[in-house]
C-alpha cells in the first residue's frame, strides 16, 4: 500500500490564482475585498491538499499573507494625526501593486504569444487552383478553461455529492496507469456528442480514482484531444472532444 501523490506543473503561481479569482468574481483590483478573496483562495488550497497535490511553498506563503492582511483590516483604524498628517498605509497596498504589475506582464506575454502564433501561420507557396465547392472544415477552438476552473468544479462536485468523509487515501501498487485512464476518459468524451458533464468522469469516491482521472484529463487537454468549456463564469463545466 502506498499514498498516491502527484506534482503538477500546470500551476503558474499564487498571483495567477489571485488574478483568476479577481476576474472570476469581477473584483476591483484597486479595492480588493480581502475577506472574500482569502476565503476563496483557501478553498483552492484545501482542494489541492485534498487531492494530495504537491503545493509549492509560495502558495502557502500567500495564504499566510492574505490571512495577515485580513487580520489587519479587522483592527480598528487609528485616527489621523491632523498635526503631522501621517498617511496610514492600506494593508492591501503591497499586494495590489504586485497584482497590477503581474497583470501587466501576463497581458504582455499573451500579446507576444498571439503575435508569435500569427507569425507562424505566415508562409508562401506556389499558386494553386481550388475547387470552390470544397468548404474547409470549421476550426475547433479550445476552451479558455484554466486548471483553477477545474479545481473549482471538483470542489463543487465534492459538495454536491456530499463526499465530506475522508476519501480513501491508500491504493494498491497495481493502480490503474494514467495512460489507461486517459483512454477511458477519451472514449467517454467521444461518445458524448454534446459534451459530458465534468462530474460524470468522477464516478468513484476514492482519492486514487479522482487524482488519476484529474491528471488524465489534464494530459488529454495538453495533447489537444479534449477541452473544457463553461457557458459563463461559475456555471457547470463540460468536457468536449476536439474531434467534434
Amino acid at each position: 500500500m502506498q499514498a498516491y501523490q502527484v506534482k503538477l506543473d500546470a500551476f503558474e503561481g499564487p498571483l495567477d490564482l489571485l488574478l483568476h479569482l479577481i476576474n472570476q468574481y469581477e473584483i476591483d483590483i484597486y479595492d480588493i475585498p480581502v475577506a472574500q478573496i482569502t476565503e476563496q483562495y483557501l478553498h483552492y488550497i484545501h482542494t489541492m491538499k485534498r487531492l494530495e497535490l504537491n503545493i509549492a511553498s509560495e502558495y502557502l506563503v500567500m495564504a499566510a499573507t492574505l490571512v495577515e492582511i485580513k487580520s489587519q483590516m479587522l483592527l480598528p483604524k487609528p485616527e489621523l494625526n491632523e498635526e503631522t498628517e501621517e498617511y496610514i498605509e492600506d494593508p492591501r497596498e503591497d499586494l495590489m501593486q504586485r497584482l497590477i504589475e503581474y497583470r501587466k506582464y501576463k497581458e504582455a506575454a499573451m500579446q507576444l504569444k498571439l503575435i508569435e502564433k500569427e507569425a507562424n501561420q505566415i508562409y508562401t507557396r506556389e499558386p494553386v487552383s481550388f475547387d470552390e465547392s470544397i468548404t474547409p472544415p470549421p476550426q475547433v477552438l479550445q476552451g479558455e478553461t484554466s486548471i483553477y476552473d477545474m479545481l473549482a468544479a471538483l470542489r463543487k462536485m465534492f459538495e454536491r455529492k456530499k463526499w465530506d468523509a475522508p476519501l480513501e487515501t491508500k491504493i494498491e501498487r497495481s493502480e490503474i496507469p494514467i495512460e489507461q485512464r486517459m483512454d477511458e476518459v477519451l472514449q467517454k468524451v467521444k461518445l458524448a456528442k454534446e459534451g459530458i458533464l465534468f462530474d460524470h468522469l468522477f464516478a468513484v469516491p476514492s482519492r486514487s480514482h479522482i487524482v488519476v482521472t484529474f491528471i488524465a484529463l489534464l494530459e488529454l487537454m495538453k495533447k489537444n484531444q479534449v477541452y473544457c468549456k463553461q457557458e459563463k463564469q461559475l456555471t457547470e463545466l463540460y468536457v468536449f472532444s476536439m474531434e467534434e
